[in-house]
């Protein structure tokens, strides 16, 4: 086996990983997207869908999940790896996310404050652990378990997550299966 083969299966193991079994081994079977068209997300959705994602991951001391691009990640997440049912509970929960929000405040969510974006979040997250917890296994996910998993695989998996978000090496050295770890440090990527 050349180095070339052997990177290629290494990057194939790790991908696998990193994507997870469920949405590696059957969320993207081409056989099975017979609904999922490219396109079906518009410029605002990703922007709306980029401020979702900025509001579960903001900027702090590091770029927030808007710097990542994680809305795009979402539509292409969506568009190519989701069967009919869970594409028809990602687009009908925008829409009841941006609902909710203008019953609640009286404005869509693009209209309203951080503040505002996170009250209504974190009201939306209380809601979604109790419907994941009382869900038989044959219903989808909530809608905002969905966003909310789309959010943190897109923004750990970027270049902005992996690298300043987390600790990174490139070009790890040799193996340390127990490195002491002191409260506070970032955990790895790599």
């Amino acid at each position: 086996m050349n180095r070339r083969d052997a990177l290629s299966r290494v990057a194939l193991i790790l991908g696998g990983t990193v994507v997870g079994a469920h949405v590696f081994l059957e969320g993207c079977n081409p056989a099975e997207k017979k609904a999922a068209t490219p396109g079906t997300f518009s410029d605002s959705d990703i922007a709306y869908l980029d401020e979702i994602a900025d509001t579960i991951i903001p900027t702090t001391n590091t770029p927030g999940a808007k710097a990542a691009k994680v809305g795009a990640f979402m539509t292409v997440m969506v568009n190519d790896c989701y069967d009919e049912k869970d594409q028809k509970v990602f687009f009908d929960g925008m829409k009841q996310l941006d609902e909710a929000c203008n019953k609640q405040f009286g404005k869509s969510f693009m209209d309203v404050d951080a503040t505002q974006r996170k009250t209504l979040l974190t009201e939306i997250d209380k809601e979604a652990k109790d419907y994941m917890a009382k869900k038989k296994p044959e219903d989808s996910k909530h809608y905002f378990r969905l966003m909310k998993e789309l959010t943190l695989l897109g923004y750990f998996t970027s270049e902005i997550g992996a690298t300043q978000a987390l600790r990174y090496i490139a070009v790890p050295g040799k193996y340390e299966g127990c490195i002491p770890y002191k409260k506070g440090d970032r955990a790895w990527a790599t």
